[in-house]
């Protein structure tokens, strides 16, 4: 784990409410507010249909029904250089799509590949993300990309959550899931944690089931993990792309404007 990295003095989640309609309030007594991620729809891209086809091996909820999970602490949070890859192969999305943040013309395009149950890329969500927002995508300057590379069930659950979500609730739904990520994997009933989390973003127990056996999800989901492994050389998490140069570790918010100065117009 990162130095003053807290993971139970994670800051609470704002405005969750954006995304809480009439049947998805939650319970009394529950802390559900979280960063606006809301953007304009035309800002959200996602850029294929999927058919959606039964499980055809051993259903994931089985798999995490009763499972407690230690948090993965194998990431290094160091970084381990910087290569330059080709464009083409990292721009390249899984046949899920990519989902962004910021306009798709903007100079920098940060792609991350993260891990739910990873503490690195937790810390950079709650304390990096927010202010990179605010400052860089929110200005136009910056496009931001997440992709999944889930190292274990509980965060290959996650990272279909996720991806059932509507494009809207796609980003408020991971930033939940990280900021709740210590309560879910260290729960002696993770798979109650998860769905209680995936309600505040509309989920019913059954959206939440069928999610969890969605064949073509679970497929996507691992065909992400495998491109950004065999054709970027990803094996750890939090993993940036920024350009198209791999920088690996979680950043604070002073390193990744180190790293964009360069590529910002003057």
């Amino acid at each position: 784990m990162e130095p003053g990295l807290s993971r139970q003095g994670l800051p609470p989640i704002s405005n969750f409410a954006m995304i809480a309609g009439e049947d998805m309030r939650p319970a009394a007594g529950v802390d559900v507010s979280m960063p606006d991620y809301s953007v304009p729809e035309s800002s959200v891209s996602e850029s294929s249909v999927l058919a959606r086809r039964p499980v055809g091996r051993r259903p994931l909820l089985a798999a995490l029904a009763g499972l407690t999970l230690p948090l993965v602490l194998g990431t290094p949070a160091i970084a381990q250089g910087a290569d330059q890859l080709p464009l083409a192969d990292v721009m390249q999305a899984g046949p899920l799509g990519d989902r962004s943040l910021g306009k798709e013309d903007a100079p920098v395009t940060i792609i991350e590949y993260a891990s739910f149950t990873c503490p690195h890329c937790a810390s950079f969500h709650v304390n990096t993300l927010p202010a990179l927002k605010e400052k860089y995508v929110d200005s136009g300057k910056v496009r931001f990309i997440f992709r999944e590379f889930p190292f274990d069930a509980m965060a290959t659950a996650m990272s279909m959550l996720t991806r059932c979500a509507p494009a809207e609730r796609y980003y408020p739904l991971v930033d939940l899931f990280f900021r709740r990520q210590e309560a879910i994997v260290s729960s002696q009933k993770p798979l109650d944690d998860l769905l209680a989390a995936a309600r505040l973003a509309g989920f019913s127990q059954e959206s939440f089931e069928a999610c969890l056996k969605n064949q073509s999800i679970y497929d996507g989901v691992n065909l992400v993990k495998k491109h950004g492994a065999e054709k970027l050389g990803v094996n750890s998490t939090p993993t940036f792309f920024i350009n198209g140069k791999r920088v690996s570790g979680s950043r604070s918010i002073e390193e990744m404007e180190q790293l964009l100065a360069p590529l910002l117009p003057k």
